[in-house]
């Protein structure tokens, strides 16, 4: 018996990745599966896509959402209205963007009913154009494998969470007995949260790497990612606090410079320690690169990903302080708010 399985997909002006990424879920052999297609108040084409594909496969259930309520974010709400409009007894939230391979949602349905779970996360594959993109990209999942503590989440006693925006799956009866998306109504890394609403409720969770079954091109360049990053860099790295920051940015630079420094200069213990630091870095990327399936330059080249990461964080906190809150999906929010009903504090 396969439980009936109800896909979300909150898109807000994504009309030329929506299409492709709805190609891989219609192509699923999932036997009982509704996908349902939340547009978010779009101004490009995303409306009238969504209403054709669902014209064209009765298994897709459109939904427009053209009003936003005060004390929302849009994406909070949007997955809020596409959890109330689906019909299935396991809800996939994931993004307008992600693929996946034909037997993805058996394997993942199969893995939960085997192991009694409640929420299971998968980490996709991001697909990158150049090493240094794929450096800031291995950097962004080192940060939160650490912080998040993956490796603990469902371990006996674990207060360890996660949740990932392009695969959180989750049974329905778990989050009928949470507080809802409501309580993360101003929650700027949505998927993390849903990931704490369901500890919260005892619910019972795994975090498994995708390898081939998920994948994403996350951002097209840099620039892209930047701006992607502006709206919940500080707020999730930070708390929207500048100390943070700054405690970020020190650390991130000794990381970096200070092995090469050691090398460059000091008395012949002082080398040491900057070569065993270097050696450190090294392992460390084999390690990351095997365990995950990444390629191996790239890990190698973490310390440069981290300085990026943490110049992409210095950029969201000024923008974020210069706006006194943050622009997302055409909508602004207040820093004060923001920081008020902030939910995820890792």
């Amino acid at each position: 018996h396969w439980p009936r399985l109800s896909v979300v997909i909150a898109a807000c002006n994504e009309a030329t990745t929506l299409e492709a990424a709805v190609a891989t879920l219609l192509a699923l052999d999932y036997p009982d599966l509704e996908i349902v297609l939340v547009d978010d108040r779009s101004v490009d084409a995303t409306g009238a896509l969504v209403d054709r594909v669902a014209a064209r496969d009765p298994r897709v259930r459109p939904v427009h959402i053209r009003h936003l309520p005060d004390g929302w974010l849009g994406k909070v709400h949007a997955l809020d209205v596409g959890a109330a409009t689906a019909s299935g007894e396991w809800l996939l939230f994931t993004d307008a963007d992600v693929h996946f391979a034909p037997a993805a949602l058996r394997q993942t349905i199969a893995l939960c009913l085997a192991e009694d779970l409640d929420h299971l996360v998968v980490m996709p594959q991001m697909e990158s154009r150049t090493i240094l993109e794929d450096a800031v990209v291995d950097a962004v999942g080192e940060h939160f494998l650490r912080k998040t503590r993956a490796d603990r989440i469902g371990a006996p006693g674990s207060e360890a969470y996660a949740g990932i925006g392009a695969f959180n799956l989750v049974r329905r009866a778990a989050l009928a007995r949470s507080e809802g998306f409501a309580w993360l109504r101003m929650e700027v890394v949505d998927d993390l949260g849903l990931g704490l609403l369901l500890r919260r409720a005892g619910a019972r969770s795994a975090f498994v790497l995708g390898d081939d079954a998920v994948a994403l091109r996350w951002y097209e360049s840099m620039g892209d990612m930047a701006q992607g990053f502006e709206k919940n860099l500080f707020g999730f790295v930070a708390h929207y606090r500048w100390h943070r920051v700054a405690a970020l940015v020190i650390s991130s630079l000794a990381m970096a410079l200070g092995p090469l420094v050691a090398l460059a200069a000091g008395p012949i213990w002082v080398r040491a320690l900057g070569g065993a630091a270097l050696a450190t870095h090294a392992i460390t990327g084999v390690i990351l690169a095997r365990r995950t399936a990444r390629r191996l330059v790239p890990m190698l080249l973490l310390p440069i990903g981290h300085l990026i990461l943490v110049g992409l964080l210095v950029r969201s906190a000024i923008a974020c302080e210069r706006q006194r809150g943050i622009v997302w999906r055409g909508t602004r929010y207040p820093l004060r708010r923001l920081r008020a009903e902030q939910r995820v504090r890792l």
